[in-house]
């Protein structure tokens, strides 16, 4: 019998199938107990993170004065690390040809009718000023898994052709990447290109239901694809961010899994992901998500949040266009430090007038501008962040951890979203985009904790006004 071991580097012992029953087993015998609840709840308030088996009890929890203190706790703590910050991306898909067999993705091999596309180094280029032009700073790269079509060497020439774009006062100043489980050598050399983090979904922690789900190609090797952060991180790479595809298995299993994952990442490496995302599957091309028996409700789902952000305080949390502005709007307050937004899931999507839907990935529930977006989070009072100091300043990994946990971090995040929001308004916004902007600088300016901090931004803020760029603490 295999035994769960957090220090292993097996997966099988560090996402252990036993553990995780186990957890759940207790979970739901516990999911009444007030008085343990009310323990780990206290617990929680210390900010020092949960395991995976008290989350899970909390997570079962059905009572509903328990769940609605587990909320606020969750966007008490949220507001504590990360402030009423929202850091934007995009995601930019370089090319859709995959070799495997994935049940839920329409790039799967099989499927004949979807068009594939690869871009080339000039459609790059055309996709970034198109992003420019709307007022990333940060992007998250895709592709499907091709030694062909997709090998590494494509990929790090798609970084350096990102990284060299300026445009007006565009630029791109942080690319993460999300593509298949690789090797060392693969991960030194995503390093050594400047990526920020190193982004891969598990999809599943359920073996079985993994290796049904992954019939074919390189992915079907569960325990090659769940080791990949251990790679990545022996790499060099200390900012990873992982995540499930909730639906694709029971939602409870996948909890518990994933901050077993972090667990393990932070026992054995001494830092924990830097984020954690959470999609839900989606319609698409050749994919119907009824197909799939484990879909999960928005309450659960942003019970789900909450409980990692309790669970987990320190690491950021993303939620993607995936999911509806509704969905999105309720979630966002439970724990969310990192949305997308203006996303297009298509291949050469973002240089099209019209968007395309050939090439997608999964159906965009949000359909907003970036400025929509923007406007629509100073309406709900969260700062609009551009921010990708941290990486450029060398502030990732343990360094970011614990500056986070102290709470130093203020003195850099807060300073650094007003700064690039600044940007953004001159740069990019729409009138009323300005206008709520510019009143909600001169009113945050003011939560900078350091005087120094205060003055120095002030002065920048003008030279921002000026024409200057990319001022960073």
């Amino acid at each position: 019998m295999v035994k769960y071991d957090v220090h292993s580097m097996k997966a099988e012992e560090f996402i252990n199938d036993e553990e995780i029953r186990s957890t759940l087993e207790y979970a739901n015998e516990h999911k009444d107990d007030i008085a343990l609840i009310d323990k780990i709840i206290r617990k929680a308030r210390d900010r020092k993170g949960l395991s995976h088996r008290e989350a899970s009890v909390l997570l079962a929890c059905e009572d509903p004065d328990k769940i609605s203190e587990i909320y606020d706790l969750a966007e008490q703590i949220k507001k504590d690390f990360y402030g009423n910050r929202i850091v934007l991306f995009a995601p930019l898909y370089l090319s859709n040809y995959c070799v495997n067999g994935c049940l839920y993705c329409p790039y799967h091999l099989k499927n004949k009718h979807i068009p594939r596309k690869k871009l080339t180094q000039e459609e790059v280029a055309r996709e970034v000023i198109a992003l420019q032009d709307m007022g990333h700073k940060r992007l998250a790269i895709e592709s499907g898994e091709d030694p062909v079509n997709n090998p590494i060497e494509y990929i790090l020439d798609c970084i350096r052709t990102i990284y060299s774009i300026r445009h007006k006062n565009g630029a791109i100043r942080r690319v993460n990447v999300n593509i298949a489980a690789t090797t060392v050598e693969n991960y030194r050399k995503l390093k050594d290109a400047g990526i920020g983090t190193y982004i891969l979904f598990q999809e599943t922690y359920n073996k079985k239901n993994y290796e049904i789900l992954h019939p074919t190609g390189p992915k079907h090797d569960y325990a090659y694809h769940t080791e990949a952060m251990d790679r990545a991180m022996e790499g060099g790479i200390d900012d990873v961010g992982v995540g499930v595809l909730f639906g694709l298995d029971n939602y409870a299993y996948e909890f518990a899994a994933l901050l077993m994952h972090a667990e393990h990442l932070e026992a054995v490496h001494g830092v924990g992901p830097h984020t954690i995302s959470v999609p839900r599957v989606k319609p698409a091309d050749d994919i119907n998500p009824d197909d799939f028996d484990n879909s999960l409700s928005d309450e659960m789902f942003c019970r789900i949040a909450a409980c990692i952000r309790i669970a987990v305080p320190y690491t950021g949390m993303i939620i993607s266009t995936r999911e509806t502005p509704k969905v999105r709007e309720k979630i966002i307050r439970l724990g969310v430090s990192q949305i997308s937004g203006g996303s297009r899931t298509s291949v050469g999507g973002y240089a099209e007038a019209e968007r395309p839907h050939d090439t997608e990935q999964f159906d965009v529930s949000d359909n907003r501008t970036l400025d929509e977006v923007v406007n629509w989070l100073m309406r709900a009072g969260y700062i609009p962040s551009f921010c990708t100091a941290c990486y450029r300043e060398g502030r990732t990994g343990d360094r970011f951890m614990e500056l986070c946990k102290s709470g130093q971090i203020q003195n850099c995040c807060h300073p650094n979203a007003l700064m690039t929001l600044k940007e953004f308004l001159i740069d990019y916004a729409s009138e009323d985009t300005v206008r709520l902007g510019e009143a909600m600088i001169d009113r945050e300016i003011n939560n900078i904790p350091a005087e120094k901090v205060r003055e120095i931004v002030r002065d920048r803020l003008v030279k921002i006004a000026a024409g200057e760029r990319d001022f960073r603490f």
